[in-house]
């Protein structure tokens, strides 16, 4: 099976997709010569997919490949994860003429034209993968990471190439904290991964319903979750759910970033983060992004999500 997907307004593949290469391989969502790779489950089927693009950056179209299958519902899921990792719902446009008003948004526009935050596939990925980033760098986060998923995910053909479906529920659930430990996991990281699985299979934390809650509900659910933080929450509505009008203010990157561009050489608070970042209404995840990004340009090594 064969889809094409027009881009509404620009799309700029190479710096959506950094974040999979920036710090380090990442198993289940290959980037290899062109071509972004994945598995897609369905109804306990491990479905692999690939995708190409061509174009300008204004004019940019993906395709979608989904060998051996013919059913609409795959197309249809396979369709919504490639639209979650390439950002197609963001509204560049709109924040594009928001940022000709703001000193520090408005120089990054044209050097990232068309760079848009490329939301994770799933929930459970996304927490996992939070977990992991605490407290660590980028790099050694996604080392343990793309152990993780070798570990317990399984390995799929696709186009002449290796991807891993990212491990689901029941497996993480069923691990051993000493296992976890051999991937270079700490042993408190290891129990929230393992306790955060088991909450999802045994229903008590439901991903599906956690997507479409409030901001308010979803950062209170989280966080009484061992092991989840305000943090991890904040990213989780703005590289999961794709929230707008999310500002993930604790964060390190995210509060060197704002000091570089508004603090004039001053420390700033959380609080007087979010307060900045509140001036931008539904456009604050993108100019966050934009912002992190912006470091990058500039030869400063910031990390920034999970």
């Amino acid at each position: 099976m064969n889809l094409s997907l027009s881009v509404d307004g620009p799309l700029d593949v190479a710096a959506t997709l950094a974040r999979y290469r920036l710090w380090g391989e990442d198993p289940a969502n290959r980037v290899d010569d062109g071509v972004f790779r994945r598995v897609l489950r369905h109804e306990g089927a491990l479905v692999p997919y690939e995708v190409r693009w061509s174009g300008a950056v204004e004019e940019m179209r993906l395709a979608i490949a989904v060998p051996g299958v013919r059913s609409a519902a795959v197309a249809a899921l396979a369709a919504a994860e490639v639209r979650r990792v390439f950002g197609l719902d963001f509204d560049l446009a709109g924040f594009y003429r928001m940022a000709k008003a703001d000193p520090a948004l408005a120089l990054l526009v044209v050097p990232l034209y068309g760079m848009r935050p490329t939301l994770a596939p799933t929930a459970l990925e996304m927490l996992v993968g939070s977990i992991t980033a605490q407290q660590v760098n980028l790099s050694f986060a996604f080392a343990c990471r793309a152990r993780l998923v070798r570990r317990y995910g399984t390995v799929v053909a696709a186009g002449g190439a290796e991807v891993w479906a990212f491990p689901d529920a029941r497996a993480l659930a069923a691990a051993r904290v000493r296992e976890l430990r051999t991937l270079k996991y700490s042993t408190r990281k290891a129990e929230y991964i393992r306790d955060l699985a088991r909450a999802v299979t045994a229903g008590t934390l439901d991903l599906d319903a956690l997507g479409a809650a409030t901001n308010a509900d979803v950062i209170a659910r989280l966080t009484a979750l061992r092991g989840l933080g305000r943090w991890t929450a904040d990213w989780y509505l703005a590289r999961c759910c794709g929230r707008g009008d999310v500002c993930p203010a604790g964060d390190l990157a995210v509060r060197k970033a704002f000091e570089h561009y508004y603090g004039r050489g001053r420390t700033l608070s959380e609080e007087a983060i979010r307060r900045r970042a509140r001036t931008w209404g539904p456009y604050q995840n993108l100019a966050v992004h934009y912002l992190l990004a912006g470091m990058r340009l500039a030869g400063r090594r910031v990390g920034g999500d999970s």
